[in-house]
């Protein structure tokens, strides 16, 4: 199989996967929004979800990747994402102050792993949205990890967060179609 080849079949792979994505973070955040008010069974069920989905995403991302680059980054976010499903349905006891905390420290790696391989992937095309959704999450991260000590922290923020992420996947996936073409 020649490298175009190569790269044009993980660029479609990843353009399912990122219209899949954008899907995902739209649904999760309506019904985030529904229950960030409080921190109840379904509240923690979402949050747990959603680092849970991104490992899937890694996965599958991963398997489309080994032909054109190094998945390893990809294996780090499983890791980090596998370990922060947990650390949440944990920190959840604790209170929102916790969770936010949680959620904050995943937001900046997930984050830091998106940029980097979003830099990496630059040749492929559609990858400038990933990048800048990998640079925003580090940013909101820092502020999920912040908005932790305020007197009264809210879910609301944590649901929004999914919103610019997922259509900056599906800015990348119609930008990867365009290259397909």
């Amino acid at each position: 199989m020649s490298a175009v080849a190569t790269v044009s079949g993980t660029a479609s792979v990843l353009r399912r996967l990122y219209f899949v994505r954008f899907g995902f973070a739209i649904v999760w955040a309506l019904a985030m929004f529904t229950t960030a008010s409080e921190l109840g069974p379904l509240a923690v069920t979402l949050l747990v979800l959603y680092p849970l989905f991104d490992v899937a995403a890694a996965v599958v991302d991963a398997r489309a990747s080994r032909a054109t680059g190094s998945p390893v980054l990809l294996y780090v976010n499983i890791a980090v994402s596998l370990v922060t499903a947990v650390a949440v349905a944990i920190a959840a006891a604790s209170g929102i102050p916790a969770v936010l905390r949680v959620w904050g420290a995943w937001a900046i790696a997930a984050g830091l792993v998106q940029l980097v391989v979003g830099v990496t992937r630059r040749a492929m095309g559609g990858q400038w949205p990933m990048i800048i959704s990998g640079g925003l999450s580090v940013v909101a991260g820092v502020t999920f990890v912040l908005g932790a000590s305020m007197v009264d922290p809210t879910l609301f923020n944590a649901a929004g967060y999914a919103i610019p992420g997922g259509i900056l996947f599906l800015v990348s996936a119609i930008r990867l179609g365009r290259r397909d073409r």
